[in-house]
């Protein structure tokens, strides 16, 4: 039985390889459009590969999934991280965890990743084929006949797996309607925002703790946010970027947010800094640096609440003071944009899971066809759980696909 894979990425290997481990009488053939195998998970984690997440439980791992997340409970009861540390270590890849729950190579390094999924492929005798572009699918008499818009005979198949990744454009998808696939409209997930003009660009490089609301929804996220020279960005930003995506998309990414700088003391009160201001009245306002905030973020703060270079505690007035801690509570900026990252480029939209038998990944009304990875309408927040998606899902269509 001839199998094709369309996707040379994490999903469109692992597929292939659980296709081929499964059944040896399978061949399968992997379709690559570029020549650049594995692109992604060369560049992921700055070059290291963020294979996994050491999340405990199926619940607290779910819950990273702004789309797809009731699939993936299912899937994850057969293929789940511990599944994924087993598959790689079995393959002499040991896998690290860092304290934010990240999981990466011993050796720091994507290329191990790489070459742990081209030997798989090379001794399962996986062909693979880049620079063949799918043009479109027709299925004629049991039979898959893939048309490349650069190779002039068709390539027939007994069966085909669709793992091609997000695309960033609607049009891209057009070869997939042809199957009476529902689409759902792909908008960027996973991007930093752009402030014109932002009050914090001169503290380029400031990391600090901090939760992230959208005003005017109900998305918030707490993590690290970073302030860069275009905006902020970080994984608080990043994973709210994600569950905001469509609500962003039609807002054409002009919307106001607020900044809450104590994310991990919420505790407190504006009557915290007034026992501030009374245990340090002869001391400069500027060099009492309250509840831990960033020396340079809390000058800024000063300076825009018009608080003088040498004026003490004893001197602040509360309206000054009111409004100093509106700025350490409730720092509102007015976002104009985002920024993504090329090479890292996640996606919300894709296949619709309403056309996909949930427990095989098989399309319910064409035969033979599978999904897996970031092709479906499934995305995750930073940490690992794209990959894991990616692995999950390969194994899955891999492993039904193989069968007669």
């Amino acid at each position: 039985m001839i199998i094709a894979v369309i996707g040379g990425g994490a999903a469109g290997f692992f597929s292939a390889i659980t296709c081929a481990e499964v059944n040896q009488n399978n061949k399968v053939i992997i379709l690559e459009k570029t020549d650049k195998l594995l692109a992604k998970v060369k560049v992921s984690g700055g070059g290291r590969c963020n294979v996994t997440n050491a999340c405990k439980s199926i619940e607290d791992f779910t819950s990273n999934y702004p789309r797809g997340k009731e699939l993936l409970q299912g899937a994850f009861k057969t293929f789940s991280n511990k599944n994924t540390i087993e598959w790689f270590e079995k393959r002499n890849v040991k896998l690290k965890t860092e304290p934010d729950g990240r999981m990466f190579p011993l050796s720091d390094n994507s290329q191990t990743i790489i070459n742990c999924l081209m030997a798989e492929a090379t001794k399962h005798n996986i062909e693979i084929r880049t620079k063949f572009s799918v043009e479109s699918i027709e299925k004629k008499e049991g039979k898959f006949y893939i048309i490349s818009s650069n190779h002039s005979a068709p390539l027939i198949a007994d069966k085909v797996i669709i793992a091609t990744g997000g695309y960033p454009q609607p049009h891209h998808y057009n070869w997939l309607q042809k199957l009476d696939l529902q689409i759902i409209p792909p908008v960027p997930s996973l991007f930093t925002f752009n402030i014109l003009n932002s009050p914090l660009k001169d503290l380029m490089g400031v990391s600090h703790p901090a939760v992230v609301n959208i005003l005017q929804t109900n998305y918030s996220y707490k993590g690290p946010l970073l302030i860069t020279h275009w905006g902020v960005s970080g994984p608080a930003v990043l994973k709210l970027s994600a569950f905001a995506a469509r609500e962003l998309a039609d807002k054409k990414y002009l919307f106001d947010v607020q900044i809450n700088w104590l994310a991990d003391q919420p505790e407190i009160s504006e009557s915290d800094l007034k026992n501030i201001r009374e245990q340090n009245g002869k001391k400069l306002v500027r060099n009492v640096i309250p509840f831990s905030l960033p020396k340079r973020l809390w000058e800024l703060f000063c300076t825009q609440a018009e608080v003088r270079e040498f004026e003490n505690w004893a001197e602040l007035g509360n309206k000054k003071l009111q409004l100093l801690f509106s700025y350490i509570k409730k720092y509102k900026l007015s976002a104009s944009g985002k920024t993504t990252f090329k090479e890292e480029f996640v996606t919300c939209g894709g296949i619709s899971l309403i056309n996909i038998n949930e427990k095989t990944l098989e399309a319910k009304h064409i035969k033979g066809l599978y999904f897996a990875g970031e092709a479906l309408d499934i995305d995750g927040i930073t940490g690992g759980f794209n990959f894991q998606a990616a692995w999950t899902t390969g194994y899955i269509a891999g492993r039904n696909c193989a069968g007669d």
